[in-house]
């Protein structure tokens, strides 16, 4: 019976894309400060129908950062997107290149100022985004970067890389971890949507200025250690959902 809702939640969500999409276009196309607001109108609502059909509650935790910061984000499925949109109020995201062409996502990420990355010309990539950012042309905003540079499942391990590192030294900006389990209930792939509380976690801020090998080390032992914490603390939810 969870699988025939989860189908239904997935079809709807989708449905309710193209609708935001149509609604907020216009304002979209004049304004990045219509793309922000369909983003996140269309978040809330997926949460929202998340809890509504399939039981799964979201909450996002910690104080939600306004000021243009760069988010170190754990990335375990779209959903941890989702909230995070959901709640920051000009977020833009390192981005596979691919996006650029899915419909819809793909042109509103680019006019929220997403940054696309083409595999194998990452370092080319992160030169071109610093130099915008640091010389001003970049929208201001949280920039959310996913330090092990995919989505990864709950409980694997995957080393951070040092992408992150160069913005945060270049850019100058404190960072804020994000711890999250949402892989729990929303897996990276597959249409099951399991019941309980996905949460993602804003983490104590690092400020700007640590040596690198300090900072990564710093970044993944918050990162890590909560997002442990969090997924322990949701353990057993998940049991026996068909």
């Amino acid at each position: 019976m969870q699988y025939i809702r989860s189908v239904i939640f997935v079809v709807q969500m989708y449905l309710a894309m193209a609708v935001a999409a149509l609604i907020f276009g216009p304002w979209a196309l004049f304004s990045r400060t219509g793309a922000y607001r369909g983003v996140n109108a269309y978040c809330r609502y997926v949460r929202w129908s998340a809890r509504v059909i399939c039981g799964l509650h979201s909450e996002l935790r910690g104080p939600v950062p306004h000021a243009e910061v760069l988010i170190a984000s754990k990335h375990q499925s779209f959903f941890d997107i989702i909230i995070l949109c959901s709640e920051l109020r000009r977020p833009k995201f390192i981005m596979k290149d691919e996006l650029r062409f899915a419909p819809i996502l793909g042109w509103y990420a680019q006019r929220m100022g997403c940054v696309p990355v083409k595999r194998g010309k990452r370092a080319a990539a992160m030169r071109k985004m610093v130099q915008d950012v640091t010389s001003g042309t970049a929208p201001a905003g949280q920039l959310v970067i996913y330090p092990q540079g995919t989505r990864v499942a709950p409980r694997v391990t995957m080393p951070y890389k040092t992408g992150t590192a160069v913005l945060y030294h270049e850019t100058g900006q404190p960072c804020v971890p994000a711890a999250t389990n949402v892989g729990l209930f929303w897996p990276r792939r597959g249409m099951l949507r399991k019941p309980g509380l996905a949460v993602v976690e804003f983490l104590e801020t690092v400020p700007p200025g640590l040596p690198r090998a300090e900072f990564m080390a710093t970044l993944e032992e918050r990162i890590e250690t909560a997002s442990d914490r969090l997924m322990d603390a949701a353990e057993g939810q998940t049991d026996g959902v068909h």
